[in-house]
C-alpha cells in the first residue's frame, strides 16, 4: 500500500522558514518523479514544485521560485520542501504527490497545514 505522510507545518512569521518533509512508503520511491503541491482553502490546487528521481533536476513555480527548494533522500525514502522568506499567500495546506506521468499524480498524502502570519 503506498503511503505519503507529509510534516513540518505549522504557523510561522512573514520572513521565516518551515522545513517540510513526506516520508514514502509502499512503493520504490527513488524510480519516481515527486511534487509538492498546496491548496488554500476555497482555492484550486496549485503546483509548486516538483523533482526527479534521482533528485538532480528540479522546478518550481514562479510564486516559490528562488525562496523554496526541493530535495530528496532516496536512502530514507522521504521527500523534503525547504521554504524560506515565507509570505501570507504562501499559507496554505502542502501535499506531496507521486508522479504517474505527463503532469499527472496517482497518490497523494493528507496534507499538512503551513499558515503564515504574524
Amino acid at each position: 500500500e503506498v503511503q505519503l505522510v507529509e510534516s513540518g507545518g505549522g504557523l510561522v512569521q512573514p520572513g521565516g522558514s518551515l522545513r517540510l518533509s513526506c516520508a514514502a512508503s509502499g512503493f520504490t520511491f527513488g524510480s519516481y518523479a515527486m511534487s509538492w503541491v498546496r491548496q488554500v482553502p476555497g482555492k484550486g490546487l496549485e503546483w509548486v514544485s516538483i523533482i526527479n528521481s534521482s533528485g538532480g533536476s528540479t522546478s518550481y513555480a514562479d510564486s516559490v521560485k528562488g525562496r523554496f527548494t526541493i530535495s530528496r533522500d532516496n536512502a530514507k525514502n522521504t521527500l523534503y520542501l525547504q521554504m524560506n522568506s515565507l509570505k501570507s499567500e504562501d499559507a496554505a495546506v502542502y501535499y506531496c504527490a507521486k508522479d504517474a506521468g505527463g503532469w499527472a499524480f496517482d497518490y497523494w498524502g493528507q496534507g499538512t497545514q503551513v499558515t503564515v502570519s504574524s
